[in-house]
């Protein structure tokens, strides 16, 4: 049976964007992450900033769309 991880990295090259990326969306709705583990932050802070992280990537591909 094949691997079927949904977790690879599609463009590894944008890890560090993303990262830099996701610091950034924490900082905004008031999540304090540090460099390296995060485990202990709580699954409602996780999904701020992951939900957050989405809707601004859903909302810059709109934009360009719009812009075409």
């Amino acid at each position: 049976m094949a691997n079927r991880n949904s977790n690879r990295k599609l463009v590894p090259e944008a890890m560090d964007s993303l990262d830099k990326f996701k610091y950034e969306v924490a900082s905004e709705v008031g999540v304090n992450l540090k460099n390296g583990y995060n485990g202990d932050i709580s699954a409602r802070d996780a999904g701020k900033i992951g939900g957050n992280m989405v809707r601004k990537m859903i909302q810059q591909a709109e934009n360009q769309m719009i812009g075409r």
